[in-house]
């Protein structure tokens, strides 16, 4: 089974699941509900899209490049290889809670990013709504910490994967007993923890940037327990783009060459 196909059943069961989730149980109503759906779903194939002719190699392929090459930190050590592996998914990760802070603190990544956070509501589909240039520059982080680290295309995969089905997850407008989400947090980024870092307040969007574990936010000191307003209360999105209902793909493309 193809890397490719493993990346793609995980996908679309992930999403079925969340939107079956989302169905029965939200967390809490959609001020546009699913009429977002058609661009933001939209924008994530062009995306796919893209990135696959743009960087054929892809993160995976680096990997296989890399052990096939001896490039890489666990290509030229001799340790355990499950360790390895452990230490790999776990660095990868960190690459990509970093890579989300600086697309923060950097003005230009920022007029890219902020297509994922003018989303006025939260769910399963706002994990796949990022602007193309910033899906480009993210893969190539990715596959330069794959080379740097020598990670192993298992573990490459593994990342990718999670990080994909994270994303969804942590996005989708779920509800989940307080008890359990009190200890998921612990070992993974819950809807209700990340939905902190879409409130329109600035202080709390700059917390909780983690997608696949919760560690680093934690460990770093950007970690937020819950939103001053209560969930129910909070309001997600851009406070310069809450007027804004009808954004269209073309709306999402063009965003960040918008002048401000």
């Amino acid at each position: 089974m193809t890397e490719a196909v493993v990346r793609l059943g995980a996908f679309a069961g992930m999403l079925a699941l969340m939107v079956l989730w989302e169905t029965l149980a939200p967390r809490r109503p959609l001020r546009l509900g699913r009429r977002r759906w058609t661009a933001n779903l939209t924008l994530a194939l062009l995306n796919t899209v893209v990135v696959r002719f743009a960087v054929p190699l892809g993160t995976y392929g680096a990997a296989e490049l890399a052990a096939t090459r001896g490039w890489g930190l666990f290509n030229l050590t001799h340790g355990p290889r499950a360790l390895e592996f452990v230490a790999a998914v776990l660095l990868m990760d960190l690459v990509v809670y970093l890579q989300h802070r600086l697309f923060h603190v950097v003005p230009f990544l920022w007029r890219f990013h902020k297509v994922h956070h003018a989303d006025n509501d939260v769910d399963v589909t706002t994990g796949l709504r990022f602007h193309t240039v910033s899906m480009v520059f993210s893969m190539g982080v990715k596959m330069s910490a794959a080379v740097l680290l020598g990670a192993s295309p298992l573990a490459v995969l593994v990342s990718e994967t999670t990080l994909n089905l994270s994303a969804m997850f942590n996005h989708a407008n779920i509800h989940m007993p307080v008890a359990l989400d009190r200890v998921l947090r612990w070992f993974i980024v819950t809807p209700d923890m990340h939905r902190v870092h879409h409130s329109v307040d600035t202080g709390e969007m700059s917390r909780n940037f983690g997608f696949n574990f919760p560690w680093w936010d934690r460990l770093l000191g950007t970690y937020r327990d819950q939103p001053a307003a209560g969930h129910q209360a909070t309001t997600n999105g851009l406070r310069e783009h809450q007027a804004d209902a009808d954004q269209s793909l073309f709306w999402m493309i063009a965003l960040p060459f918008r002048r401000r």
